[in-house]
């Protein structure tokens, strides 16, 4: 990694950044697994001696976006998304809190891997997050990915139910990350 550049600035442009809900309660095979896509985030990586030293992410929560849904008694329609999403934006308090931010304070490097420590922070609360970055080189292209569980409970969310917590979105969603960028 010699040679690169002292910082990386990456966005919705060089990859995705994903959430997969799970479904839990009574009810729980009535409900959809959500596929939810943020739309708009950056992230800057910070290098010194061919290693990364630094790395931020920002993420605007309005820019939250139901893909898809799995499972449920019928396909997951139009507006079933837009109500997800509604709901969703009403969980995360969007309007008084439009970031999610992640920060590292330390990054251990094993193999072609990653071990990034730092804070996360989600509706005003800041909680430690590991987060394990494999890192892959094809050709000209740096290939990124990671993959992150986060509980809603540990930032003081509740996540959404109905049929009185019948059924309800799990308190486990997994974030996934995926980008590549030119070695140039």
């Amino acid at each position: 990694m010699d040679g690169m550049p002292q910082t990386w600035k990456l966005d919705q442009s060089d990859g995705r950044l994903e959430i997969r809900t799970g479904v839990g309660g009574r009810a729980a095979k009535m409900g959809h697994r959500l596929t939810i896509v943020m739309n708009i985030w950056h992230a800057t990586v910070a290098w010194a001696d061919g290693e990364p030293t630094q790395v931020t992410l920002t993420v605007d929560v309005d820019s939250l976006e139901v893909l898809s849904g799995e499972g449920g008694v019928t396909p997951l329609t139009g507006p079933e998304k837009a109500l997800a999403r509604t709901n969703a934006l009403k969980v995360l308090n969007a309007k008084r809190f439009p970031r999610i931010t992640f920060e590292s304070s330390d990054i251990d490097k094993t193999g072609d891997r990653y071990r990034l420590t730092g804070t996360l922070q989600i509706h005003g609360q800041t909680r430690n997050q590991v987060v394990d970055v494999a890192v892959s080189e094809l050709d000209e292209v740096w290939r990124i990915s990671c993959e992150a569980d986060v509980r809603h409970s540990d930032f003081g969310l509740k996540p959404y139910s109905m049929l009185m917590g019948s059924m309800k979105v799990a308190d486990a969603v997994t974030v996934s990350f995926s980008a590549k960028r030119n070695k140039r």
